[in-house]
């Protein structure tokens, strides 16, 4: 995953969503539930749904991949204290998957801290999310208990708070097979919540279509990227499914940092170190290029600036408000550096019309994603 994540745009396929087409698997009549998220007063809180199975998150999460390698050497003792000063702050829910390097051990470590030096009903209140991204082979019941018993096993869980699939082949129908088994593991107390990553929404509809009761679709969705906000979050409002959205913050690209730099001039700017901000630098040339970037981030700049903010907070803040959004991710770099202050702020943060108006003017400058990449997760899948 890593080296697909790290491609250019250029290798991958470049396509609108065709109609739908379930390929001849057995289908049920789509229900149609319009739920809302339900949050606290506080801002703070989701709880995402789907019938019976339902699991309470922090909105802002915890996102781990920057464990997997390139931002900086983790160690493993600080970055365990990190997590209990995210969780103590009221961040007490974490994304990791299976591929991000040590992260579903970090977590086991640090679940067991909590155990020891938190009162229960805090450990009550602490979240593991985890995604399974297993190669395009058979989906029999075996691979698929085996593969969520490694993670229990890593995360040293009884069950799996939520369970979100990855899948890279459409043409292979086995990700129904896959899903079905994730089911019938939740019934059986292994997992509490099953959901999907970087699904698009001709898939999704297929699989809410055969039963499958997905709660959530994790999904990359910035001030940059809106395309979640197009097709798939029309069907999610019909159908109840939340969107956990990555990439919000754009690997720090959205940010003071990077306001008034040219990055054509070589050792001008601050430099793209990292996986994440070489990878949002793409979706920014895809968008628009860095010239109307900078725009988005001047006018990010004055509204944060009006509300004693960060222009991340604000970033973070327009997507949460965004029809269907359930969370969003905020990057940790466990250990390396903390940014607590800014993601607590998003909670008490009310953007105004005028803010969210001239916010909506400086992204529609820039190109629909949908018609340049195509729907949800076509980046990942190449032609």
């Amino acid at each position: 995953m890593t080296e697909l994540l790290n491609c250019s745009f250029a290798h991958f396929k470049l396509n609108s969503i065709k109609p739908r087409s379930s390929r001849g698997v057995e289908s049920r009549k789509l229900v149609v539930k319009t739920v809302n998220c339900v949050v606290t007063e506080d801002n703070k809180v989701c709880v995402v749904k789907n019938g019976e199975d339902s699991l309470e998150i922090c909105r802002v999460v915890n996102g781990m991949w920057q464990t997997s390698g390139g931002w900086g050497k983790i160690d493993r003792d600080n970055a365990v204290d990190a997590m209990l000063r995210y969780a103590d702050s009221g961040l007490n829910t974490f994304d990791m998957a299976d591929i991000y390097g040590p992260a579903e051990d970090l977590y086991g470590i640090f679940i067991n801290r909590v155990r020891r030096e938190r009162p229960p009903e805090f450990l009550e209140t602490v979240k593991g999310l985890t995604k399974w991204v297993p190669p395009p082979v058979k989906m029999t019941r075996s691979y698929v208990e085996k593969s969520i018993d490694v993670s229990r096993k890593r995360m040293d869980v009884a069950a799996l708070d939520m369970l979100q699939f990855h899948w890279w082949d459409y043409s292979n129908n086995g990700y129904l097979d896959a899903l079905k088994h994730l089911t019938d593991l939740k019934e059986e107390g292994k997992i509490k919540t099953v959901a999907l990553t970087n699904f698009d929404t001709q898939r999704l509809q297929i699989i809410l279509e055969n039963g499958i009761p997905i709660v959530s679709n994790q999904v990359q969705h910035s001030l940059v990227d809106m395309r979640p906000q197009q097709q798939m979050a029309e069907l999610c409002q019909l159908t109840g499914v939340k969107l956990i959205t990555y990439g919000t913050v754009m690997g720090g690209l959205l940010s003071e940092k990077f306001l008034d730099t040219n990055l054509s001039i070589p050792f001008a700017g601050p430099p793209l170190n990292t996986p994440s901000l070489q990878k949002y630098k793409r979706m920014v040339d895809a968008w628009g290029g860095w010239g109307l970037f900078q725009v988005l981030l001047k006018t990010l700049n004055q509204v944060a600036t009006k509300h004693g903010v960060s222009i991340p907070t604000v970033a973070v803040k327009f997507v949460l408000d965004q029809p269907a959004v359930a969370g969003s991710m905020v990057g940790v770099r466990l250990g390396l550096s903390e940014h607590i202050k800014d993601s607590t702020a998003i909670f008490s943060l009310k953007l105004d019309e005028e803010d969210v108006n001239s916010i909506k003017e400086a992204i529609s400058k820039g190109k629909d994603l949908l018609k340049v990449i195509g729907d949800c997760g076509d980046e990942y899948r190449r032609a």
